[in-house]
């Protein structure tokens, strides 16, 4: 199943993406797609309703506003430096464990919602990156036993406003957190929906220009690896993120480094996750 929520900023409703290209409402299901959901053989429950309901669900005009189609996880945790091509590109040597960090559940957003700078933000830096979406409590989770506990995968662009994240002291947090700077979506594309995760091109645009183009066979820690290794650190609960890292071309490792400004489009995807759009602009998060 494809899930997607849609409606106005912070009044979503669930939704699925039909393989004929529909988009239903799944409101008759009776719950949202949140940590309850996930952690209740939601996504069974919900494949019944989809096989008897479904065909009588109302069809979701293409008008209307896709949010991030799942509601705000417990965290997100973030790996870094996971890619093979951008390690060979930024010279650095392939990390022994991976290197983990957060980012606030308050910067997720939708896929085509805009991404405001930040007060006093001056290098704002794009990431397209490969989300997991868990779906089961995960807790010294061995690593064969991993995909069992994932509900499925979301394109994530982890944006971060490099000013804060490499020069005002203290941890990455900081630089990765701001309000708008986690857009997920359009959709969550549950396991069976995605044959090989670890074989997807992954892409990201600049106003039309290729800046990063990949593919998820260059990561450095799996899915499995990654789910395993966190979960020797914290509980991971249903609904949890886990973004896996970028691949080469962020604007920090440009010469010399290219930062977004107002006005810049923003376009990424991922081979079966979809396609999203963001256009950076000046101002407060409240006016979008």
């Amino acid at each position: 199943m494809k899930l997607i929520r849609f409606g106005r900023r912070g009044a979503e409703r669930p939704g699925l993406l039909l393989p004929d290209g529909r988009r239903i409402d799944a409101s008759g299901f009776g719950a949202d797609y949140d940590e309850a959901f996930f952690g209740s053989d939601g996504l069974e429950r919900l494949a019944r309703w989809l096989a008897k309901a479904g065909g009588r669900a109302p069809v979701v005009p293409a008008s209307e506003r896709l949010g991030p189609p799942l509601a705000r996880p417990s965290k997100i945790v973030c790996v870094g430096l996971n890619y093979r091509d951008h390690a060979r590109e930024s010279g650095m040597a392939v990390p022994g464990e991976p290197v983990l960090f957060f980012k606030a559940t308050s910067a997720i957003t939708g896929p085509e919602d805009d991404v405001v700078i930040p007060r006093c933000g001056t290098k704002l830096d794009w990431e397209v990156e490969l989300a997991v979406v868990m779906g089961r409590r995960a807790a010294y989770v061995e690593r064969e036993d991993a995909l069992g506990h994932v509900a499925g995968y979301v394109l994530h662009n982890d944006y971060s406003e490099r000013a804060f994240q490499l020069e005002r002291g203290g941890q990455w947090v900081k630089g990765k957190s701001c309000d708008t700077f986690a857009p997920l979506g359009p959709l969550l594309a549950t396991r069976d929906e995605i044959p090989d995760v670890h074989d997807l091109a992954i892409w990201l645009k600049v106003n039309g220009e290729t800046r990063q183009s990949s593919s998820t066979r260059e990561l450095i820690f799996d899915v499995p690896t990654l789910v395993s290794y966190i979960s020797q650190f914290m509980t991971l609960l249903p609904g949890d993120v886990i973004s896996t890292g970028t691949p080469p071309g962020v604007g920090l490792g440009m010469r010399p480094p290219r930062y977004l400004v107002a006005g810049d489009v923003v376009e990424l995807g991922i081979e079966g996750l979809g396609t999203a759009r963001q256009r950076i602009r000046d101002g407060d998060v409240t006016a979008s």
